[in-house]
């Protein structure tokens, strides 16, 4: 039986500016592409400039009248975070929308980002953290909506604020849960300090549900030489239209999140089929570990002293 197609339809977006990470490939790429089609200017941040190149050329070839534009970034690395960021703020342009999207799961081995931080943590989390800080003076000028794309790895587990870089005891799946847990923390306070600071952005929550990506396909880089037992399964179910979603539907949750009304905020949204691995995207009760506020209080000090990026209170 052929899979029911799932969409949601954009707002107008001529005006605005948006930057999305992770947008050389999968679902990034084409929540890239349909910002473009809504008229949404948009700024591809790349750690792989050919790659870069090849997704920019996609989009153009989708959407002739697209506004898109290239950067370099790897956000395992908290210079090239910062050097993105003296760029962006040089020319002084507003960002109306954000989505941090970019991440990397599951290394078999503990690997460390630039600066020493567990790999998942380091990226997933705390680059984001740091890119937020950075751009903060755009995203103010242009009263942004900023998503985070967290996982439903998030529904359980834990941060071990005792080991948070796991070099006393390493497990991928658990440093990755913690990673996304933590940045759904974030991005939760992130809306309160806006709210109580005056800030004027709006920040809220999403998860793609599970669908064949690249995220657990082969990553040499990481360590793996071959797509794991689990993405054959997911492709597999995927293209029989059974629970999973596709990459094209994996990225309408962060979508809708990012051009929600401003009275949602502070909101986590995702698939609404069976487990909440596919289906239309809509908003969705946060996972019992994003639920505390003294949580996320915590992790955005212990973000803030790991990255040495501040973000001002006044």
């Amino acid at each position: 039986m052929a899979r029911k197609k799932i969409d949601i339809t954009l707002p107008d977006l001529t005006g605005k500016r948006a930057l999305i990470t992770g947008a050389s490939d999968g679902m990034g790429l084409i929540m890239a592409e349909r910002l473009a089609a809504a008229g949404a200017v948009v700024i591809v941040p790349v750690r792989n400039r050919a790659k870069g190149e090849r997704a920019l050329a996609t989009i153009r070839g989708a959407v002739p009248t697209a506004e898109v534009t290239l950067r370099d970034l790897d956000l395992s690395s908290l210079e090239s975070i910062d050097a993105l960021g003296r760029t962006l703020r040089a020319e002084g342009d507003p960002i109306h929308l954000l989505i941090n999207n970019a991440g990397v799961m599951t290394p078999p081995e503990r690997q460390t980002t630039v600066d020493g931080f567990e790999l998942q943590f380091g990226t997933n989390h705390l680059g984001h953290f740091a890119l937020v800080g950075h751009l903060l003076p755009l995203l103010r000028a242009g009263r942004a909506r900023v998503t985070s794309q967290i996982s439903i790895a998030a529904r359980s587990g834990r941060i071990n604020g005792d080991d948070l870089n796991g070099t006393r005891s390493y497990s991928g799946g658990r440093a990755y849960s913690q990673s996304k847990i933590a940045f759904g923390l974030f991005g939760l306070e992130l809306d309160r300090r806006s709210k109580q600071l005056g800030w004027g952005i709006t920040s809220n929550l999403a998860h793609p549900g599970v669908a064949p990506t690249s995220l657990l396909a082969a990553r040499p880089e990481l360590g793996r030489s071959g797509d794991t037992s689990s993405i054959r399964v997911i492709r597999w179910l995927s293209a029989r239209g059974i629970l999973t979603g596709t990459v094209e539907s994996a990225g309408l949750p962060a979508l809708m999140a990012v051009t929600a009304p401003d009275s949602k905020r502070g909101l986590m949204f995702g698939p609404s089929g069976p487990g909440r691995v596919g289906g239309a995207p809509a908003e969705q009760p946060l996972f019992p570990p994003l639920r505390s506020v003294d949580d996320a209080t915590s992790i955005w000090e212990r973000s803030e002293e790991l990255t040495r990026v501040s973000l001002p209170v006044a």
